[in-house]
């Protein structure tokens, strides 16, 4: 039996996973919250890995309100930091295998091609800042890990943009959405399938990845896919970002080369419209 602890257990990624794991009956999981494993106390962290056997931890427990973070910056960096690093380190002296989730805000969105894992990563605010010390915490602690970066996460589960339109949909007849920000939609079902794998395939390729759907979009593109999909009356108008002020600044361009992650692990990436189209159907 490999027995799998899985952070962050209640949001939408950790419940795609128990979604994509069913028939796996080689896997056992542990799925925990904030109350059950608080990742920001290293001696709860150790004690926890000492008092359970562990042969994988994912890592989906994040600080991930974008704009909150610009205020609330101790708890951020507490969070997707700190507890990264607990993490690894408890993973290190356990000898226990590490997925770990980041982010396409690590970048600054200046590019106009596609980022690589080697493209020199540039927050523009403290979310990105944050998740991306918690990288560098976990490469200066551990061997044995697999860093995801990801974009634009939603799923039938949890609070996220898809479910967000839609909700607005049921009461609007028109909405304006930001359409000069690009990057790709992912759907947390595909990316949690992506982790199974890796663990299924008991994989020893580590290191950095890029993950999200295939395919470029806006926010506004987004929209106009999920309700034309959902075949909603809302209709919807693209704006720029200046027309949304945020307290986050967030990049113009975050589109990820996912070329490492298809020719390692030889796989094919579904585009973010067909994985759209099951969600929804899905809900």
């Amino acid at each position: 039996m490999i027995n799998i602890l899985v952070t962050g257990g209640n949001g939408q990624l950790a419940t795609s996973i128990k979604d994509v794991s069913k028939g796996y009956n080689q896997f056992q999981y542990i799925y925990t919250d904030s109350d059950d494993l608080d990742i920001t106390n290293q001696q709860h962290v150790a004690d926890f890995f000492q008092n359970n056997h562990i042969d994988w931890c994912i890592n989906c427990a994040a600080y991930t309100s974008v704009d909150k973070a610009e205020s609330d910056v101790d708890l951020a960096r507490k969070v997707n930091k700190d507890g990264a690093k607990h993490l690894a380190m408890a993973c290190k002296a356990n000898n226990v295998k590490l997925i770990h989730v980041s982010t396409d805000f690590v970048f600054d969105g200046k590019s106009s091609v596609l980022y690589s894992e080697t493209d020199s990563a540039q927050p523009l605010g403290i979310y990105g800042l944050t998740k991306l010390e918690g990288e560098q915490a976990i490469q200066n602690s551990l061997e044995a890990y697999f860093i995801l970066r990801t974009s634009w996460l939603y799923s039938e589960h949890a609070n996220n943009f898809m479910k967000t339109m839609l909700r607005l949909a049921e009461s609007r007849p028109e909405l304006n959405v930001v359409a000069d920000q690009i990057g790709t939609p992912t759907y947390a079902t595909d990316l949690a399938g992506v982790m199974v794998k890796i663990i299924n395939d008991n994989s020893t390729n580590y290191g950095l990845y890029h993950y999200s759907n295939e395919g470029v979009a806006s926010w506004y593109d987004f929209a106009h896919a999920i309700f034309e999909i959902a075949d909603t009356k809302t209709i919807v108008f693209p704006i720029k970002t200046e027309a949304y002020p945020t307290p986050a600044a967030r990049p113009q361009f975050s589109v990820m080369d996912k070329s490492k992650i298809k020719e390692t692990f030889k796989m094919d990436i579904p585009h973010w419209r067909v994985s759209l189209r099951k969600a929804i159907n899905n809900l």
